[in-house]
């Protein structure tokens, strides 16, 4: 599994998802960069996304959503911040009204930098969330994001590979 490390901090409201690939940055980053690699491994298992748009330049917006199992919709976006290809990306990570992405204003956003380093077998991602509160990483840990976003980044293995 990936998954190497996970730790979140109350106080200093953030997650942190550690996670090694036996592939090089370059291939990493290109899950992120197209938008139908990262539909295949966005989100848990049985919880497909499509992503609508997919700007990944400072400024872009990137919109998508996840359907459950019973066909229920989860709209969610993303504002990206910058860019550092590849070594990693930094973004504004929201859950959406409806189909329109406007944000929800009842649902916490994230602030999230990802980072791919090279390391002598592939490559490690590190994931940072930090919340605006304590109150806001609560809600999202209670919600089940560590389980949901370790399954998720565990499916990046079988992508790397095919």
């Amino acid at each position: 599994m990936p998954v190497t490390d996970v730790e979140h901090d109350i106080d200093a409201r953030t997650l942190t998802i550690t996670a090694d690939f036996a592939a090089p940055v370059e291939r990493v980053w290109g899950v992120y960069a197209d938008p139908r690699q990262l539909e295949r491994v966005w989100g848990p298992p049985g919880y497909p996304a499509k992503f609508v748009d997919h700007d990944l330049v400072p400024g872009g917006r990137m919109t998508y959503y996840m359907t459950s199992p019973e066909g229920e919709k989860y709209y969610s976006y993303w504002t990206v911040l910058e860019v550092r290809e590849p070594s990693g990306f930094d973004f504004k990570d929201g859950f959406a009204l409806d189909e329109t992405f406007a944000p929800n204003p009842e649902m916490p956003e994230a602030l999230n930098s990802y980072t791919f380093a090279p390391t002598d077998g592939g490559t490690r991602a590190t994931f940072v969330g930090t919340y605006a509160t304590a109150e806001d990483l609560q809600k999202v840990l209670d919600m089940g994001v560590v389980e949901g976003s370790a399954q998720a980044i565990n499916q990046i293995d079988d992508l790397l590979a095919s």
